[in-house]
């Protein structure tokens, strides 16, 4: 299948396959004394010690080229490592692409894709969960609860983002059961984050064991020999005219990662889609601690605000301020510090009673219930999600090694 034409500069160089990570790795150079310049025109002139130069006319441009522009590694142990990882993935079923052109930078990508079947393996062992072509519809409330729902609904209307949701029944993927699901193309079936986790997934496992007894790029990036992994975005996060047509992280840009809606809700299902289900869940609880805070902060504003028409009249304050009752205070230490006037704390007494009035009491008593109500309701809001998400049945995360891992490591 052909990608979207909204992924085709996210393409290897056939314009077909997405890149689905990228590696990042630093090269050096070797210096040469012999300088050769070459002309535009294809002439090669003499050498001359004078460095190259634009000529005054603009017409003939001179580069200068060294001997030793062949780029290589600072460490040959380094490239020997990366030669044996790259294999390995290229054993895994991933293709793998490198810069082609011959450059002056020392960056260096090696760009990653998965192809299908390495997909539908991985994700077959994951148990990923893929959407089925069988929809449902929630039933509608009735009675007294459903009026207080469509009411409900039509207030939180103006504060809900345009996040569209789609009620589907998810199974996990099998490569047996491909007519059960929902495939309309093979290259939008998994999110870029799904693709973007079974890659690392292939990086985690993958082992070097000629060069170096090691395993994972985790270890091959505290060695240096690679300095970043990653993958990569959905294009530009600049609208299109076209609203038919936004990428993920277009619709995100608009309606999450923008100051203008900073009063809607969050779209949950997008960022789900879009960065992970762990990321998903950090923001939703963000989300929630953020909502919550809303009364708490209320209350606390309404608090300094008693404190402020009540100052006055605080009589302990009162006393420190004046003046004319003129008490004297000890020395603070010996010998050398002197006697003090309690009026000159004024200040500091009036403003703590800002924070620390009548009221503190309660606004006290409130956090402490603040804080339980606040548990209970995030683990609603959990359970939510992963009814939603289709989250039940997973398990805690842990390290799968296939029989091949369990003999390298035996060894």
């Amino acid at each position: 299948d052909d990608p979207d034409p909204q992924f085709f500069w996210l393409c290897f160089a056939d314009d077909r396959r997405r890149v689905d990570y990228v590696l990042v790795y630093h090269c050096k150079r070797r210096q040469s004394q012999h300088r050769l310049s070459v002309v535009s025109n294809g002439n090669v002139p003499s050498q001359s010690p004078t460095p190259s130069r634009r000529s005054t006319k603009g017409d003939i441009l001179e580069a200068v080229l060294e001997a030793g522009l062949a780029m290589e590694p600072a460490n040959e142990l380094q490239d020997k490592i990366r030669e044996e990882f790259e294999r390995g993935l290229q054993e895994e079923g991933l293709e793998i692409e490198h810069d082609k052109e011959v450059c002056m930078r020392t960056v260096r990508f090696t760009r990653l894709h998965v192809p299908w079947p390495v997909l539908s393996r991985e994700a077959e062992l994951l148990k990923i969960r893929v959407p089925t072509k069988k929809t449902y519809q929630l039933k509608e409330k009735m009675g007294l609860m459903g009026v207080i729902s469509t009411f409900w609904t039509k207030i939180n209307q103006p504060f809900q983002p345009q996040d569209p949701r789609t009620r589907v029944l998810s199974q996990p993927f099998s490569r047996d059961k491909l007519h059960l699901f929902d495939i309309k193309s093979k290259n939008s079936l998994f999110s870029n984050a799904i693709r973007g986790r079974i890659v690392y997934e292939i990086l985690r496992r993958t082992a070097c064991t000629q060069t170096c007894q090691t395993m994972g790029i985790a270890s091959l990036l505290a060695k240096g020999v690679y300095d970043s992994a990653f993958p990569l975005h959905d294009g530009d996060f600049d609208s299109s005219e076209d609203k038919e047509h936004r990428n993920d992280r277009q619709m995100l840009h608009e309606e999450w990662a923008n100051y203008g809606a900073c009063y809607k809700y969050q779209p949950m299902d997008l960022i789900r889609k879009y960065f992970g289900e762990k990321i998903g869940l950090y923001f939703a609880w963000l989300g929630v601690y953020t909502q919550l805070l809303i009364p708490a902060s209320a209350l606390g504003v309404a608090v300094f605000l008693y404190g402020c028409l009540t100052v006055d009249t605080n009589v302990p304050s009162q006393e420190m301020c004046d003046e004319r009752l003129n008490f004297t205070m000890c020395p603070l230490c010996d010998r050398v510090c002197d006697y003090w006037q309690l009026s000159s704390i004024c200040s500091t007494a009036r403003t703590s009673y800002l924070f620390d009035n009548h009221a503190t009491v309660g606004f006290a008593i409130f956090m402490s219930l603040w804080a339980a109500v606040f548990l209970e309701h995030w683990k609603r809001r959990q359970r939510c999600l992963q009814h939603s998400w289709d989250l039940t049945g997973m398990e805690d995360d842990e390290v799968r090694k296939s029989p091949k891992h369990f003999r390298i490591l035996e060894t």
